[in-house]
């Protein structure tokens, strides 16, 4: 592309003009296009599958492992996923609109907060095909243009759902640039897209630990992201051993490549000897290695080793760092220094230690008793979600249709005039 400077900066000023004719679009006519959009994609399988094949095809340029071809593959049972993943966000609440609170002041003025939206989307992202749709969904329900920049893998894919998309936004009456994909893959044109604070109003990067890096360092406007995953399971010395077991357990081995997985395991010092053989057992037996602290491998002594960086990396692996600790105190202070703050979790039967370790860990979010993969927008009934944030502002945990708006105070009067 010859000027790349110029093509990204018309590029986000039809987003910002499609964002103002967003905000007053009714919750019907984002439906209907919802609904459009899943139409098509369902009469137009062979043609999306047809896209599909070109990026399969060039995948391994790309060094890309067999599962992630895998994952880049789009089926006719994926594209039905996809499908009904748009008529699920239909169906949740359109927030635009939503009086958050309101009051009426001694003077008479009646002063009511509203939920509006963002307004422009820069969304980055490594992933599948189906985060395209998704992406364009959360962003237009909630009344934001968005400016889709996807992984080179899967350009061909991406192009393919977006002019289905961008169909179904006109036959809806909705401006056709309120999805827009960025039709380049030189990684130069995230560069310039960053410095247009003037027209986008948050950047969102869902990838690896360097994009976001990248975008956190180089964006002019406020970005919503979250760098690693280090998760973290604390078995309470009151814990019961067989839900800590099941809970770790899932929490490392229900799905390893994933955010929300456990990387590492605390145990308490006063149970340490009669638990972590067995929990040890539990995790070979799915095939984890398990990286040891000199106290824990004392205990398990055919375990590895673990190094000070084990206990801060995001493994997205069958790989476990544990540690034995003396106390809760303890667990408190080891998840804070090497957490990211994504989801860390304890497992007690004791009310004062769950109180205590919900108050001081300092993540996006905490589980007593519960497994940390549950950290999601759909698991918390929050519906489909944009990705999970670990900053504190504007949004923390996962990302769905509220967090994608802001809000504005409206203030009405009979006259009311300030002395």
């Amino acid at each position: 592309m010859a000027d790349l400077e110029e093509y990204t900066k018309e590029v986000a000023l039809r987003a910002r003009d499609a964002s103002r004719e967003l905000a007053t679009a009714t919750g019907n006519q984002k439906i209907d296009w919802l609904r459009r959009s899943a139409a098509l994609i369902r009469s137009r399988t062979a043609e999306l599958q047809r896209a599909n094949a070109q990026d399969i095809e060039k995948a391994p340029e790309y060094d890309l492992s067999p599962a992630a071809i895998d994952r880049l593959r789009l089926t006719d049972d994926r594209l039905e996923a996809i499908a009904a993943a748009l008529e699920e966000i239909v169906m949740l609440p359109d927030p635009i609109g939503e009086i958050i609170d309101s009051s009426v002041r001694p003077n008479g003025l009646f002063v009511t907060r509203v939920r509006v939206p963002l307004g422009v989307v820069f969304f980055i992202y490594e992933s599948r095909p189906n985060v395209t749709v998704d992406a364009a969904a959360l962003c237009v329900k909630s009344g934001n243009a968005v400016i889709l920049r996807g992984g080179k893998e899967a350009f061909h894919s991406n192009r393919a759902l977006h002019a289905l998309l961008s169909e179904a936004l006109v036959d809806a009456g909705l401006p056709a640039h309120a999805v827009q994909l960025v039709e380049t893959t030189d990684r130069e044109a995230v560069g310039h897209f960053l410095k247009l604070n003037d027209y986008i109003d948050v950047t969102i990067p869902r990838g690896g630990k360097s994009l976001i890096e990248r975008v956190a360092a180089e964006a002019t406007m406020p970005v919503i992201k979250h760098f690693d995953g280090v998760c973290h399971v604390y078995v309470d010395g009151g814990a019961d051993a067989k839900m800590a077991r099941e809970i770790t357990v899932n929490s490392k081995c229900q799905r390893t490549g994933v955010c929300n997985t456990a990387e590492s395991l605390l145990v308490d010092a006063a149970i340490a000897d009669s638990f972590l053989p067995e929990v040890a057992a539990a995790l070979e037996e799915q095939g984890v290695e398990l990286r040891c602290c000199e106290r824990s491998r004392a205990i398990l002594p055919n375990s590895k080793p673990a190094t000070e960086e084990d206990f801060r990396t995001e493994y997205l692996d069958l790989i476990l760092s544990i540690a034995v600790v003396d106390d809760i105190e303890a667990a408190i202070a080891h998840i804070n220094e090497y957490g990211s703050h994504h989801t860390d979790a304890i497992v007690t039967n004791d009310l004062a230690a769950s109180q205590r370790f919900t108050a001081a860990v300092d993540s996006a979010a905490v589980h007593v008793n519960v497994s940390t993969r549950f950290n999601d927008g759909g698991e918390y009934g929050l519906g489909a979600e944009i990705g999970i944030s670990t900053d504190k502002f504007h949004a923390r945990g996962p990302c769905g249709l509220r967090e994608l708006t802001s809000y504005k105070y409206i203030v009405h009067g009979s006259g009311q005039i300030r002395g």
